[in-house]
Parts: C-alpha cells; sequence; structure tokens
C-alpha cells in the first residue's frame, strides 16, 4: 500500500454505541464506575446528558484501533498516544477518521486519529502504523 501524508483514512462507523456493552466492560475493567451502566444515576447528576451512560474510554479508543486494523491489518497498529477531551455516550452514532501526516522508513506512517459524533471531535490521538504486513 502506497500512501502520502494527506491520505485520508477510511473512516470506520458505530451506529450506536451500545449500553450493554458499556455495562459487560464496566464487569470485565472491574471499572465500579456506575456512569458506565447505571442510567438512573446518570440522570440524576447535573451532567445535562439525560438517562445515557458515559462510555468508558477504552471502548472509544476500540472503535479507532478498529478503523486502523480495517485499513492496514490486524498487526499494524505500532503505537497509539490518546486525549480524551469529551465524552461518548449510550446510543451515539459516532465515526472513527484518521489522516497520514507523516510516511517514515520501512512502510511506516504516522496518523492523526479522532472519534467523531455529527462533525464534533470527542476523542483525539495520534497512531504510528506498519504498513504491508
Amino acid at each position: 500500500m502506497s500512501v502520502e501524508p494527506g491520505f485520508e483514512i477510511p473512516s470506520w462507523e458505530m451506529p450506536s454505541v451500545s449500553r450493554e456493552r458499556m455495562r459487560t466492560m464496566a464487569a470485565i475493567l472491574r471499572d465500579p464506575n456506575p456512569v458506565h451502566w447505571d442510567h438512573e444515576l446518570c440522570n440524576s447528576l447535573p451532567l445535562g446528558i439525560g438517562k445515557r451512560t458515559i462510555n468508558q474510554g477504552p471502548l472509544g479508543l476500540s472503535y479507532m484501533i478498529n478503523m486502523l486494523h480495517a485499513w492496514a491489518g490486524p498487526e499494524s497498529v505500532r503505537r497509539v498516544f490518546m486525549t480524551f477531551p469529551k465524552i461518548v455516550l449510550s446510543e451515539d452514532a459516532v465515526t472513527a477518521k484518521g489522516v497520514v501526516t507523516a510516511v517514515l522508513d520501512n512502510h511506516v506512517v504516522e496518523c492523526d486519529i479522532w472519534l467523531e459524533r455529527a462533525g464534533e471531535r470527542l476523542l483525539e490521538g495520534k497512531a504510528t502504523v506498519q504498513l504491508d504486513n
């Protein structure tokens, strides 16, 4: 695969972030924070999110990793650095997107990656990806 800086990575979509997956992930991660599974609690908090629960950061990151794997293969990701400036909520339709920012030696590229909801960036990061595995 040959790419240049500015190449847009094919996007990856999650049509609806699942509250059930958040509950399962909370159990797997042993994350006792009820904002990931208790919609009644979330409704009572002054967050303005109603009865929607808050997606765990690793789940949001996984959507971007899915995008990179779909594009370059399951063994392609070498490094990821993420920031979580905004929250992802249950029932959100989100899209993982990315763009190649640099081409290094040996078919390695650096990319800006992000997760967005209706054009608003929720999570942002950088990834180093090995092409042609």
